[in-house]
């Protein structure tokens, strides 16, 4: 039923269009339409950036002193935050570890705050973050280093360990090709192994096989969330979304009972989630331009990415043509859907639990003038060339500077991979082929379509 609805839907809006689509009938059948799940509504927003901003949702980390003195401090103190967090990089939080000592722990902002152009922006990806090497490596360094400062056992040590621990177990797993692409759908699904799927403890012994190998992805930004039914590239995050987003405490999540803490108040933090706008683009803007591109993109674009609605489609691989690997790894394993949809997560009146897709969300586009580089994988710097494939680098590296008439990152061309700066579309998850529908283009009406891009 919901296929017929859809079919008519789609005829009424879009069979009097000129569209890239090659036919619409292979249109339709290359398309699902996701389902809204309820989500939370009693949420306060203040509380929720705060939480995120002060909360010890991770709750074991580096003593704060030993932090200080061995990790580079700050003084810009992006998120303007008061006492020990003040003087700590926006992408930690400086908290209590259960037993009272004072810390230092990741946050949320890890992957989800960057600068660009010298402007802090909460919510954009990290395009910056370096997992190339095997991070268990400076752990290690940082066991001794505490063990001789502090004692084992001791208090600190103590505070330090589960974080430690947990760490070294994934870091070996979540090594990256290249700089600037996330290992995070990795890491969720090797953590899922470490932890009894009823009351969340560590366990020293696998639970399941985690197949070799990483499929990175670019980092989504927050503020597209609230558009969305469906969580992750692949839209398999489904139900409850605020349960959804904690699964990365895992890292150090004690139990049942601190996870139940968490999960109260994310509620607030996803109240404060939905209220993130994106940023407006920063320059003049073509308003007579950016007019023909607005009736370009609703005959082009907006079948999938939505104008006044946003459809919530998840379109198959094989009709898309981006790289087919994300949507073969990490929450499509099937020992992984298995341990979370048997876990504590989705169990309760806010439940929620992962569903094997063959496809890929047909994301909303707001504030995407700033989300550079692009496709799921980031393997594409600017707007210009993901709007021409025939023009896509293979071997790019990218430079300081963004592109405001591209939109997007300016990059130096390679003719072969040397290094971990250079995104090699040659490997195994990194292509840049596919979604190619800009192609029918020239170049005036590209053109056109990017000042119209830049208004959302």
């Amino acid at each position: 039923m919901k296929r017929i609805i859809l079919l008519i839907t789609v005829s009424l809006n879009y069979s009097c269009q000129d569209t890239v689509i090659d036919n619409n009938d292979h249109f339709i059948e290359s398309i699902s339409s996701i389902p809204e799940y309820a989500q939370r509504e009693s949420g306060d927003p203040v509380k929720g950036k705060n939480y995120l901003l002060y909360g010890d949702y991770i709750s074991s980390g580096f003593p704060y002193d030993f932090f200080l003195s061995n990790f580079p401090s700050t003084t810009e103190n992006a998120l303007n935050r008061s006492g020990n967090s003040a003087v700590i990089p926006f992408s930690f939080n400086a908290v209590k570890a259960r037993n009272g000592i004072d810390i230092v722990a990741p946050n949320c902002f890890q992957c989800h705050a960057q600068y660009l152009n010298g402007e802090f922006m909460l919510g954009l990806g990290n395009y910056d973050s370096d997992y190339t090497f095997d991070q268990s490596l400076t752990l290690t360094f940082s066991d001794q280093a505490i063990a001789s400062e502090y004692g084992n056992p001791s208090l600190e040590w103590s505070a330090y360990e589960p974080f430690s621990k947990a760490s070294k177990v994934v870091a070996p797993y979540l090594v990256t090709e290249v700089k600037g692409v996330n290992p995070a759908d990795k890491l969720t699904a090797v953590l899922g192994a470490h932890r009894n799927p009823e009351n969340l403890e560590w366990v020293e012994e696998a639970l399941y096989d985690i197949p070799a190998g990483l499929i990175p992805t670019d980092v989504p930004a927050l503020w597209l969330m609230k558009k969305k039914n469906a969580l992750y590239y692949t839209g398999s995050g489904r139900g409850d979304h605020a349960r959804l987003i904690t699964l990365a405490e895992i890292l150090t999540m004690p139990d049942t009972a601190k996870a139940r803490e968490v999960d109260h108040d994310f509620t607030d933090v996803y109240a404060f989630l939905e209220s993130i706008e994106p940023p407006l683009f920063p320059e003049s803007i073509d308003s007579e331009k950016a007019s023909k591109g607005e009736m370009l993109y609703n005959d082009h674009c907006a079948k999938c990415h939505g104008a006044d609605i946003y459809p919530n489609y998840l379109v198959d691989v094989d009709y898309v043509g981006t790289d087919p690997e994300l949507a073969k790894a990490n929450f499509a394993y099937v020992d992984f859907l298995n341990w979370y949809n048997g876990s504590w997560y989705n169990q309760g009146i806010n439940k929620a639990y992962f569903e094997k897709t063959e496809g890929y969300v047909a994301p909303p586009l707001d504030g995407i003038w700033a989300t550079a580089p692009y496709l799921h994988n980031g393997s594409v710097p600017d707007l210009e060339s993901l709007l021409n494939s025939a023009t896509r680098p293979e071997y790019w590296k990218r430079r300081e500077t963004y592109n405001m008439e591209k939109v997007g990152w300016d990059y130096i061309v390679y003719s072969a991979t040397a290094g971990t700066t250079i995104y090699d579309t040659k490997k195994k998850g990194y292509s840049n082929k596919g979604h190619s529908y800009g192609d029918v283009f020239n170049a005036t009406e590209r053109s056109q379509i990017i000042e119209y891009l830049k208004t959302l």
